[in-house]
């Protein structure tokens, strides 16, 4: 997004934008700049309050750093959601092509599929799938972006059933150009804009379901803590330190409120800009 445009962005937007990159820049790199190790304890420091003995967010049951922690786990969370998010991008943005190209029979069966997967308790399957296969990183980002591809799937399939009967498409069937030559050099280079804009939607829905996952104990397995992991420790230990349970907490709610903001804002951005466009013309 150039400069001028991120200028007309309206106010909330803007503000949402950059408490994302604070957030993303803090997850990441501020457990660089702290003194204290997320993983290990400090014996001498049980359960300090906030601002105890240089530990601003406290410490939890054995002594492991709040705010170490809650940073770590925001960037293990915003991670997993984000290349989650990149499976289901690339899968949705798939099968909505091909459906939406193709038409006919193969558009209304992959539809159906869509539907029929929608239909069934696809978190219950996922939680299901965690349960009994060893829990790894690929097959984490696999059921997650399992789970939040099909509305994306749906929405690439409506703008690619659009586009089939445009006039460049109609061309390049009428000049010979195969299926996949069509997909390849017309129709997925036409969605792909919309497709990252929706990335901006189902990212939030990502990290939302990492956490669910985590809180249950289904994500990735000790050292590794996710903001979900976190909050289960913190609801164990609410009664003799609820920092440990207030902090990670706070992240969580900020960064999904500011996903949610900034669609509202950006939306309603496009609507005023579209309906100016039209009027113009």
């Amino acid at each position: 997004m150039s400069a001028p445009r991120l200028r007309s962005l309206p106010p909330l937007a803007r503000a949402c934008l950059a408490l994302l990159a604070a957030l993303a820049l803090l997850c990441w790199l501020g457990p660089l700049a702290l003194r204290f190790d997320p993983h290990t304890p400090d014996w001498t420091a049980l359960s300090v309050p906030p601002g105890t003995a240089g530990h601003w967010f406290g410490t939890d049951a054995i002594g492991r750093d709040v705010l170490a922690r809650t940073l770590a786990g925001g960037r293990l969370s915003l991670t997993i959601g984000l290349l989650a998010s990149v499976v289901a991008l690339a899968l949705g943005l798939t099968w909505g092509a091909v459906a939406g190209l193709a038409g006919g029979r193969v558009e209304r069966a992959m539809v159906r599929v869509l539907d029929v997967a929608g239909a069934l308790p696809f978190l219950l399957l996922v939680i299901l799938l965690l349960t009994l296969f060893e829990r790894s990183p690929g097959l984490l980002l696999a059921a997650i972006g399992g789970y939040v591809w099909m509305d994306l799937a749906r929405v690439m399939r409506a703008e690619a059933a659009r586009l089939r009967e445009a006039p460049f498409l109609l061309a390049a069937h009428a000049a010979g150009a195969r299926f996949d030559q069509r997909l390849r050099w017309h129709v997925l280079p036409n969605l792909l804009p919309l497709a990252l804009v929706s990335l901006g939607l189902i990212l939030p829905q990502a990290i939302l379901v990492e956490s669910f996952l985590g809180f249950l104990g289904l994500s990735l397995d000790e050292p590794s803590a996710s903001w979900g992991t976190l909050l289960a420790e913190g609801v164990q230990e609410l009664d003799s330190a609820p920092w440990t349970l207030l902090f990670p907490a706070a992240f969580l709610v900020a960064t999904l409120a500011a996903f949610q903001f900034l669609g509202d804002a950006l939306r309603d951005w496009l609507d005023v800009r579209g309906g100016h466009e039209e009027a113009a013309a």
